[in-house]
């Protein structure tokens, strides 16, 4: 054997069952040759975003891993390497590199060489005996640590020269080790959060990869303390439950903004508290007690009271018996933070119900995410965003209730990611129903891989907002450009696009249209038919901020 044969043993060894790639790689067939299903994707970005959507809902049980081929491919794959890496997304890259002896010729790309500055772990294989060490090297580095890209480089000539058999048969994988805070640490953060008068728990992405979400909700059970979740950390805490203040990005819901900025104490769970323009902005007044399991997080951007340096779950387990030690059979009431939860919010919903329920054509924006709220299974369904006004709108107003029902994602935003993205969710999750909100910009990056998920039978449904331009420029931001020369301005029947690629195409204009098209898209999905919901919308403009 050789050592892209090697590589793809050792994939079959780790559980790796499928391959996102594009278009060429000589590791793709040593992959299919031992049974792990290749799945060609249109653009190296979207088959790098499908392994980033498979990783994210699988709790670092399982890792998305993309082939892609040299120089070019890699090139293309890299805006799909930085997303992951700002959301801390746990995926293994192999690019295909260039010979040995043309490393140092220009132009020549490398990615060893321009990857550096958004990936968690990045090496190159320069001899066939280092496989089984640079691949245990990137395995380690996916399960253990903070999450991010982790990409070793497959030089052409290295990998396809021939292994021994001593060699190909000496891998071994590593194991998972994890930390938690001092005991000092935990007995500390406990006590703050009892004797706060106001505190809030901020959950983040780290909550659902460390798999903590039933700790979450005792630890806020026993402190009666409100959750408010990030967009990464969108459905680590059921929003049906009386004391979820609901998830925020650039835009929240009216009780998380009441609550964040109120609060004396704030617990950030799972949380890098990066300060972005898509999340909300932590209180500057209240004591701040942050756990991540990323040295260079804590301070980063805030001033950190109390550090939690480890695993969330651990971290959490650790905090729910200490806090449950220090009430000594004692139970907080929470009926009184539950009322004024409900009080905040109905205030706020009552300001938002008249685009809510909407009877207006084209459909109005909150409308559709109302309709798509109200006819799914939101406990069997994965729901997700694309870039723009589709994520500002209905991260606030999409219910997301079981772990992972919802795949927030985006310190940076690469429009198109949804599409690939619930892609590789359905992959990790075939019995349920996947769906992205994109706008018709998105489309134009990514649409071609509505044709992947037919193909492949990784069927999902896309809501497409067919307003004509982008809603999160509006004209009134550059008119001249807009109205002399069409900047911004775009047009599609994306139902017809659609159904020439393979897949089911429906067009909608009116609510009832909208929610029975929701309804066939579910059963359509089932028999592994994929589904575009062309949705003729407005451009509207208001935006749950603050």
């Amino acid at each position: 054997m050789n050592g892209n044969d090697q590589i793809a043993m050792i994939l079959k060894s780790e559980g790796v069952e499928w391959l996102a790639c594009y278009p060429s790689n000589p590791l793709i067939e040593s992959c299919a040759q031992v049974g792990i299903r290749p799945i060609a994707f249109r653009h190296e970005r979207g088959a790098v975003m499908a392994a980033d959507g498979f990783s994210r809902v699988n709790d670092r049980g399982a890792f998305g891993v993309v082939a892609v081929q040299s120089q070019a491919g890699a090139e293309n794959a890299l805006g799909g390497v930085a997303q992951a890496f700002g959301d801390n997304t746990p995926i293994l890259v192999l690019p295909g590199g260039v010979l040995l002896n043309q490393i140092a010729v220009s132009p020549n790309y490398s990615a060893v060489k321009n990857y550096g500055g958004v990936t968690k772990s990045l090496e190159a294989i320069y001899r066939p005996a280092d496989i089984n060490s640079a691949m245990r090297r990137a395995f380690s580095a996916l399960r253990n640590g903070s999450g991010g890209p982790v990409v070793v480089e497959l030089m052409t000539d290295v990998c396809a020269a021939d292994v021994s058999d001593d060699a190909a048969g000496g891998y071994r994988s590593p194991a998972v080790s994890r930390s938690q805070p001092e005991s000092a640490s935990i007995t500390a953060a406990a006590r703050h959060l009892l004797e706060a008068s106001r505190p809030v728990i901020w959950a983040g992405g780290g909550v659902l990869f460390s798999g903590a979400t039933n700790e979450l909700a005792e630890l806020s059970r026993l402190a009666a303390a409100p959750v408010f979740t990030t967009m990464q950390g969108k459905s680590a805490f059921n929003e049906r439950h009386p004391m979820s203040l609901g998830a925020g990005g650039m835009t929240t819901t009216g009780q998380a903004h009441q609550f964040l900025t109120s609060c004396d104490v704030l617990m950030a769970l799972g949380s890098s508290l990066t300060r972005t323009p898509y999340g909300q902005r932590v209180p500057r007044d209240a004591t701040l007690i942050q756990n991540t399991e990323d040295p260079t997080a804590l301070n980063k951007d805030e001033n950190v009271d109390l550090a939690l340096l480890g695993d969330t779950k651990l971290t959490l387990v650790a905090l729910v018996e200490e806090v449950a030690r220090q009430l000594d059979g004692d139970v907080r009431d929470s009926a009184r933070v539950e009322a004024e939860i409900a009080e905040i919010r109905a205030a706020w919903m009552a300001e938002w119900e008249p685009l809510l329920s909407s009877d207006a054509q084209p459909l109005n924006t909150y409308r559709v995410i109302r309709e798509i709220d109200e006819n799914l299974d939101n406990d069997n369904s994965i729901v997700t965003h694309d870039a723009g006004a589709p994520r500002d709108s209905i991260v606030p107003f999409y219910t997301a209730t079981t772990p992972h029902s919802y795949v927030g994602w985006g310190k940076t935003t690469h429009l198109g990611a949804g599409i690939p993205l619930m892609i590789g969710a359905k992959m990790a999750h075939p019995d349920r129903f996947c769906l992205n909100l994109m706008g018709d910009g998105a489309f134009g990056m990514s649409g071609t891989d509505v044709e992947t998920s037919a193909r492949s039978g990784a069927a999902i449904t896309t809501v497409l907002l067919n307003n004509g331009g982008m809603a999160t420029y509006p004209p009134a931001g550059f008119p001249t450009a807009r109205e002399q020369y069409g900047v911004s301005h775009m047009l599609g029947d994306y139902a017809k696009i659609a159904e020439g690629m393979g897949a089911t195409g429906i067009t909608v204009t009116t609510p009832a249209e909208l929610a029975d098209a929701l309804s066939s898209a579910q059963q359509l999905n089932s028999e592994g038919k994929a589904v575009l919901i062309d949705a003729h919308s407005d451009m509207e403009g208001k935006r749950s901020r603050f």
